[in-house]
């Protein structure tokens, strides 16, 4: 499949000034661009825009993008889409003349790009650096009401990569974890309620950046902001802190997974009575990180709707 890796992620947010103060501000993301009610911004490492902030009447999430491999790559995705009738249509953006917009069967807005400006490299401009020094986007993390369903479908159509999985003792599937560009995820599906985005995640270059993400949050005296975390995962052994921002809108940083690019890399199963899934160290989860999750766009700006999980209740090991 001509997937390549997560791209971006384009939220609605009311205030506009407020979320640049929060993810330019307090986190040191770069502000490449801004037109109207929008602005475009990326990590030290990323040579092209990986956050779109536009202002608008409520918080929701309009695209998750991901990068293809060719402009090849995103025609067989528009063929597919029609021959299977997703909604879908091309659009251009800033820095991005072609956008395969696509809703696909489980409702998420999904957006396929190839060509896209090149901005200036500033990974060694150290000088620069601002907050605990944003790199890249990593991942995104959805609600699903069904995630066998959809984690089936993201393997055999799109062409992901099972690397972790939670399963209870009957054997049911509650959360997955898939990639394309060799690291542990690019997407996962979270049991809840959906379709909605769980989070959507930054790379930091190591486990002190983390530690200086909630310093900078504590010195702001934006504790408030920060609902989980410093912490380890057991999935992906990665460091994590989870913040929500002025929109409710929560974002992972995140840092030290491990390499998944042999194609016959076993997954990991956890189990869901397992604490350590969630974090190593043994740390209890909030009730919020289980049930809060951001709203979805239709391709014409309506709220998607969301059903119940199939599968009721809430793990083990939650406050």
């Amino acid at each position: 499949m001509a997937i390549v890796r997560v791209g971006f992620v384009e939220l609605w947010v009311r205030d506009l000034e407020k979320s640049l103060e929060f993810y330019q501000g307090l986190l040191g993301f770069r502000l490449e661009h801004r037109e109207k009610k929008a602005a475009y911004l990326r990590g030290y490492e990323e040579l092209e825009w990986s956050l779109k902030l536009t202002e608008a009447p409520f918080p929701a999430v309009r695209a998750l993008g991901f990068k293809v491999d060719s402009e090849e790559g995103v025609r067989a995705l528009q063929d597919l889409a029609a021959k299977e009738g997703w909604p879908h249509r091309l659009e251009a953006d800033w820095g991005r003349p072609e956008v395969l917009k696509v809703q696909d069967p489980f409702g998420y807005p999904l957006a396929f790009y190839f060509k896209a400006e090149k901005l200036p490299r500033v990974l060694q401009r150290y000088h620069e650096y601002r907050g605990p020094g944003i790199l890249r986007i990593d991942h995104l993390n959805v609600f699903s009401p069904a995630v066998g369903e959809a984690t089936r479908f993201y393997q055999e159509v799109f062409g992901f990569r099972l690397t972790e999985y939670t399963e209870d003792d009957e054997g049911r599937l509650w959360a997955s974890w898939l990639h394309r560009k060799g690291n542990v995820h690019d997407i996962a599906f979270t049991n809840g309620e959906g379709p909605r985005l769980h989070h959507f995640a930054y790379w930091l270059p190591d486990p002190l950046a983390v530690l200086k993400a909630a310093d900078i949050l504590a010195g702001a005296m934006r504790t408030d902001q920060i609902e989980r975390g410093p912490g380890r995962h057991g999935i992906s052994n990665a460091m994590f802190l989870y913040l929500k921002d002025p929109d409710g809108h929560r974002i992972e940083l995140y840092t030290s997974d491990y390499l998944t690019v042999d194609p016959d890399h076993p997954p990991v199963r956890w189990s869901l009575n397992d604490p350590r899934r969630q974090t190593l160290w043994g740390h209890r989860t909030p009730k919020s990180w289980f049930l809060e999750g951001s709203v979805l766009l239709d391709l014409e700006e309506n709220p998607v709707p969301t059903r119940p999980s199939v599968l009721q209740g809430l793990p083990e090991h939650v406050t």
